[in-house]
This record gives C-alpha cells, sequence and structure tokens, in this order.
C-alpha cells in the first residue's frame, strides 16, 4: 500500500460519525451511473441462432440493407427480432481482435431477425446493447416501411423513423390492458343519405373489405359518419385507421367516436403531442388494446392489428404530404395498407381529387354518393361575381367587395355569422397601379411592394420603406392591392358594419369554432372555423388568384377550397348563400355552383390523360445545382418509356422567407428536371433513381441534388 493510499486510509478512520453519515447517504442518493455499452471483447456467443441482422438507422441509400452482429451469450434472451439495439458502425476489417471486430461509432438500429450464420465471411462486431425488450417492429410494418421506401425511392431507415416513434422509458412501463370487447354493429344513422351507405356500413359489419371514394354532403355530419364505419369495422373484431389533414379535424372526430363509442375505445397519434403521450398511445395499438386509430399523417403507419378499415379525410390537402424523407403522401401509404392487409378502404372529403377519380374509373374503388335530389337540398345556393358584373359595378371599382357580395352579407347577417375567404393573410401582401395594374416594384432591388399597414408601403425582398413611388409603364400615382389580406378585409368590413364583431382565422390564430350570433368572419383558406348552426353566408374573395397559379393543381385546389368554406354554410332551404368572386365560366366555378366536385375530377382526370400528366403517368423530380442536375440525368440509367423534361431554372429563394423541402438555398440558382413514365413504369423509374443516388452518395459526392417522387409542384 502507498504512502498516498495509507494517508486516505487513516483520514478515513479518524473522520467524525456525523461526518461517515453523510457520506454513506450521499452515495446513496447518487443516481448509478449508466452503464456503457460493452465490446463484448471475447465473450461467449448464444448456442443458437447467433447472428443478429440489424438495419442500422444511418437514413442514407448507399447503406440501405441489413448488417450481420453476433450476438453475446447476456444478451440472448432480449436481442429478438423487432427490438431497438445499438451496434458499433464504421469500423474497418483490421481493427479485429479474439476473432470479433471493433471500433465504430455507436448507433442506432433494429433488429430484423436471427440467424444461424452470416452471409459474409469475415469477423463479425458484436450486438453493443439491447436498448429496450419491447418489440416495436413487426413483420408486417417492416414489410409496409419497405414498400413504401422502394415507392418513393428512399431508405428503410428514413421510412421507420416516421413510422416508429422516439422511445420513451416511462411509457414502455406502463401496462397495457386487454382489448376490449367488439362493439355492436351501429346503425346506419346519417349513411342513410347516401345511396349504398348502408350497404357500405353492412359490409364492414360482416367482415367485408369495400372499397369507396366518399363524396361527402355538406354539413357537419361527416364526422358522425366516419365514426359509424370505424364502429361497424369494430364490431367485426378488426381494427381501424383514420388519417386526417389537421388537428382540428382530428378533434372533432375524437369526439364523434367518444360519443358513439365511448372513452378507451379509440387513440389519438397527432405529432403534436409529447413524446410521451404519443408513445404510450403507439405502444397500446403495438400491443393491441386499442383496435382503431385517428390521426394527422403521423398515423398512416399506426401498427393496427387485423386491420379491417384505412380511411382518409380531405386527401387533396397538403398536410397529409410528409415533409421528411422520403416525403410519402398519406393516400398512398393507405394505398399499399389497403392492398398490403387486403382491408377496406374509404378516401372522402367535400371535394374529389383527381386521384380518388382515377381510383373509381380503373373500377379499384365504387363511388359513395348522394342522390342529386339530397345534394341540392344540403346545398348552399351558390351566386357568381365575374369581370362583366365586376365592369358594371361602381361600388366595385371603388370598394373592397361588389354590390352582391355587401348585400349578401347585409342579408346574412340577420340571421347569424357571415364567412369571409380571403386567399392571401395579413395586410395588403401585393401591390399594383390603380390604372395599367402593372405590379409594383422597389426601385433599389425590384422586389414587389408590400402595404403592411395603412400608410406603410415597403419592399418585400429588401425590406426599404417607398414614397414617391409612381409606375413606370404609365405613370400613374395611385395603388391598388392584387390581393387583399385578411386583417385588410376584416378592417373594411369592420367600418361598414360597426355594430358587429368581426373575427379574423389564419396561420397566427386559428378559431376552431364560432358562437351562432351575428359576426364577421375573416378567414385564409384551411382555417375557416365551424360556426354553430352554420353560416348564414359566405364570400369566396379574389377567386381569381387561387385560379391563376402557374400550377397544374391550381382549378382542383381552388375548388376544394371553396367547398371546404362552402360545406360550412347552411342549406339552401334554410337560406344559405354563397357568393364567389370569379369568372363564371370557368370550370371550377361551374362545378361549386353545380355541387358536382366528382364530375370536375373526371374531366380533368381525361385531359390529363390526353397529355400526360400526373396521376396517369408517374413524375419525379431532379433538382440542384445545374452541374449536379446535369451530371445525375448522365449517370442514371432510366427506363427506355422516361422522357426528361428540363433541366430549366427554378426560381430562386428570397432571403429571409422560409425554405421549401426541394427549393434552393436563398440566393443560390437551381434547376429542376422532371421524369415521367407511362402507367405501369413507375417502379422502374424509382429504382433507377435511387441506385443513381446510392451511387452519387456512395462516392461521396458533396453538391446536393433533390430527388422526389410524386412532386406536389410541378408548374
Amino acid at each position: 500500500m502507498s504512502s498516498e493510499d495509507g494517508q486516505t486510509a487513516g483520514d478515513a478512520q479518524g473522520a467524525p460519525p456525523e461526518q461517515l453519515a453523510l457520506i454513506r447517504e450521499t452515495v446513496r442518493q447518487a443516481k448509478a451511473p449508466r452503464a456503457k455499452p460493452r465490446t463484448w471483447r471475447g465473450a461467449a456467443l448464444a448456442k443458437e441462432l447467433p447472428v443478429a441482422r440489424v438495419l442500422v438507422d444511418k437514413g442514407v441509400l448507399h447503406l440501405d440493407r441489413y448488417f450481420d452482429y453476433a450476438v453475446p451469450e447476456e444478451l440472448d434472451a432480449d436481442a429478438q427480432p423487432g427490438v431497438r439495439v445499438r451496434v458499433r458502425f464504421g469500423a474497418g476489417r483490421h481493427r479485429v481482435r479474439d476473432g470479433r471486430r471493433e471500433g465504430g461509432g455507436l448507433i442506432d438500429g433494429f433488429l430484423i431477425e436471427r440467424r444461424a450464420e452470416s452471409d459474409y465471411s469475415g469477423p463479425l462486431a458484436a450486438l453493443a446493447q439491447v436498448v429496450s425488450p419491447e418489440r416495436v417492429l413487426d413483420e408486417e410494418l417492416l414489410g409496409l416501411a419497405r414498400a413504401v421506401a422502394d415507392r418513393y425511392a428512399g431508405s428503410l431507415a428514413d421510412v421507420l423513423q416516421l413510422a416508429v416513434p422516439p422511445r420513451n422509458a416511462r411509457a414502455e412501463q406502463r401496462h397495457s390492458p386487454g382489448p376490449p370487447p367488439p362493439p355492436p354493429a351501429p346503425a346506419a344513422g346519417s349513411w342513410e343519405r347516401y345511396e349504398q351507405g348502408p350497404a357500405f356500413l353492412e359490409s364492414l359489419a360482416s367482415g367485408g373489405s369495400p372499397r369507396a371514394v366518399w363524396n361527402a354532403l355538406p354539413g357537419p355530419l361527416w364526422c358522425e359518419e366516419i365514426a359509424r364505419a370505424v364502429a361497424a369495422t369494430l364490431s367485426s373484431g378488426r381494427g381501424a385507421l383514420v388519417v386526417l389533414p389537421d388537428g382540428r379535424a382530428v378533434a372533432r372526430l375524437d369526439t364523434a367516436l367518444t360519443e358513439l363509442l365511448g372513452e378507451g375505445r379509440h387513440a389519438v397519434l397527432t405529432a403534436d403531442a409529447g413524446p410521451e403521450k404519443r408513445y404510450a398511445q403507439w405502444l397500446a395499438v403495438r400491443r393491441g388494446s386499442v383496435r382503431a386509430v385517428i390521426g394527422t399523417r403521423a398515423a398512416m403507419f399506426a401498427p393496427v392489428r387485423d386491420l379491417g378499415l384505412v380511411a382518409v379525410w380531405d386527401d387533396g390537402d397538403d398536410n397529409h404530404s410528409e415533409q421528411h424523407a422520403p416525403q410519402p403522401h398519406a393516400r398512398e401509404v393507405l394505398l399499399l395498407r389497403a392492398a398490403q392487409d387486403r382491408c377496406g378502404f374509404l378516401l372522402g372529403g367535400w371535394s374529389c381529387t383527381v386521384e380518388a377519380a382515377q381510383l373509381v374509373d380503373t373500377g379499384w374503388a365504387r363511388p359513395l354518393q348522394a342522390a342529386r335530389e339530397r345534394v341540392r337540398a344540403a346545398a348552399p345556393l351558390v351566386r357568381t361575381v365575374g369581370d362583366q358584373d365586376l365592369a358594371r359595378d361602381e361600388a366595385a371599382r371603388a370598394a373592397r367587395l361588389p354590390t352582391l357580395a355587401w348585400q349578401a352579407v347585409r342579408e346574412g347577417l340577420r340571421h347569424g355569422p357571415v364567412l369571409v375567404q380571403v386567399p392571401r393573410r395579413g395586410y395588403v401582401p401585393r401591390m399594383a397601379c390603380a390604372t395599367c395594374r402593372a405590379p409594383a416594384r422597389c426601385r433599389h432591388c425590384s422586389g414587389p411592394l408590400e402595404a403592411h399597414g395603412s400608410d406603410d408601403l415597403r419592399c418585400g425582398w429588401c425590406g426599404r420603406t417607398e414614397s414617391g413611388w409612381h409606375c413606370p409603364e404609365c405613370g400613374g400615382f395611385r395603388l391598388r392591392a392584387q390581393v387583399v389580406g385578411a386583417r385588410r378585409t376584416a378592417e373594411e368590413l369592420g367600418r361598414a358594419f360597426p355594430a358587429v364583431p368581426v373575427r379574423t382565422s389564419g396561420r397566427e390564430h386559428v378559431l376552431d369554432t364560432v358562437p351562432g350570433a351575428p359576426a364577421v368572419v375573416v378567414s385564409t383558406p384551411g382555417a375557416e372555423p365551424v360556426a354553430e348552426g352554420g353560416y348564414a353566408a359566405a364570400l369566396l374573395l379574389d377567386g381569381w388568384a387561387m385560379l391563376s397559379r402557374p400550377d397544374l393543381r391550381a382549378g382542383e385546389d381552388a375548388l376544394r377550397r371553396w367547398m371546404g368554406a362552402a360545406a360550412l354554410v347552411r342549406p339552401q332551404t334554410a337560406g344559405g348563400t354563397v357568393v364567389v368572386v370569379a369568372e363564371p365560366t370557368l370550370r371550377p366555378v361551374q362545378a361549386l355552383v353545380r355541387w358536382d366536385p366528382a364530375g370536375f375530377a373526371v374531366r380533368e382526370l381525361a385531359e390529363r390523360g390526353e397529355l400526360g400528366f400526373p396521376p396517369v403517368s408517374r413524375m419525379a423530380a431532379v433538382a440542384g445545382p445545374g452541374e449536379a442536375v446535369a451530371a445525375f440525368l448522365g449517370a442514371v440509367e432510366l427506363p427506355p418509356s422516361a422522357e426528361v423534361l428540363g433541366p430549366v431554372p427554378m426560381p430562386v429563394t428570397p432571403a429571409g422567407r422560409p425554405r421549401r423541402p426541394g427549393a434552393p438555398p436563398p440566393g443560390e440558382q437551381w434547376d429542376r428536371a422532371l421524369i415521367r413514365v407511362p402507367p405501369g413504369h413507375g417502379a422502374a423509374l424509382a429504382s433507377a433513381l435511387k441506385a443513381a443516388q446510392a451511387a452519387r452518395m456512395a462516392r461521396g459526392g458533396s453538391t446536393p441534388v433533390w430527388v422526389r417522387i410524386d412532386p406536389p409542384d410541378i408548374g
């Protein structure tokens, strides 16, 4: 014993009892240090199935495969297929000791299967740690994740990050009870309004797998109807999954399901829930305690047992498209699940997307609609204000709203609230010359001029204040709003109707409901609150702004947003009126007047088929710096049927603006190429793009090249 050791021991022996007691208590209260994952140097391996096949959580395409690891005997019991593990990754072949590869950084992964032998002839590294014995990944979820990764040219690890929520230890320790007995089959209820509605419920209750595209009647009963479809599925002893676009829709369906089935019959999965709550709900579904799941796009991978129905509401909403790689769409994921599990499928909404019309056109799904008499009885009266009406209307040239719109607001306020839909938020996002309509631009950087207040005119790019503006085209000095924002509209309506409260609903503050008392509710598209008893009237302003967007889906999206607002208005028999400020001869406007979204979608599908546009064809976008895109297109081995469109320059993202997925960094110039293939060749296109991207990453390419299957915006 050294002199230092002796001094230490002597000090401890001579310490007073109070100090020793304090030291002992401190040691007892100290948390046990977390054990670091071992290297298992020289450890004995499991006697049976000593090889573990692991998916490492790297998320890069050239590593999108399984890796073999040795299973130490001490981890044999917990190292079961589907558990989370930690492994060492990145060690070279030369770093071998006692027959085991060592070194490399620790990385998370999933244990896929146990095997007796490895296909790899060299030494294997050992599993470092079993994070939890909870089996979170089964063959069904793994097969779905692999199908989604192949469909969108992505990696399996990226899809599993979307499918399996992060672990929470406290949630895993909770006990999950057994599933409750199946409820009785519900009555048809409001499904009686549809010609095939009762038969659809009967098929679900009897264990069938009907597939339908549902054009819901306007009004608030859609929540009750989806709840009854879920209840009918549960009554057959199977599970149900419903994906909705936002948290407000989830809350409404949550209330309807609780009223119909009671507490504890369904789980709610949303990205907004805390990590512990979300993981606890997910585990309840995984363990079979809950058979019904509702939620936003985060729920599309929910591991529901004995799946009997998958449903999606309002599939045209942008919220259904995942923003993280590989950016799958909830509708397409649920279509894969319906084919994989051979379960029922329900795609519903007030409007109808072209993809939904294609499902009906190919015979994969059946239409679920109401008779025209019921549609006319449930829909509000729709009136239009076109360019000719505006030219003859003195009030429309001098004020914000045409005379017909003012009359509709005045009459509606006598009976209840009035909804005003404005395509933009804010005050006046864009200004133009009042004489020649030329866009007003900054003298310093040519950026668009915006009005953030009644007298505050500034550039939207450089932020400089503009004073003394005059039009370079005609010399005029007066400005007008190209599209007036929600706050400016609320200000003008407040001055016009001073005795009526004015409420706004938009990105900063979204209202869920409003009372049934007279009020003006100004909202941006998608943020319309539900009024008690329905709105007495609705104004759909600046329709040309949505219809003139340079996008293939401009008309379809405008009709969907209009119908979403008009569906909240009382029926025509109760005095409900909708005024849309748009050219009445345009096809989306006529579809709104007739309340015929399915007919509009069918005609759009026929035109896209003639032109070779999605969804008739499959399309992919390749974006990045010009040289990188050209090199990628030169290296990829596309199918013979592929057609390359472009590359063309992309709009430069202004500094200070939020960057959308796939958009160039602020100030950089990117190019984009579109690649399309005819029907039946989408899988070959995705495989070719994935292989080319993997090869580029393996070579260490640092220049970004962004690949997306089925891009939402193609111009």
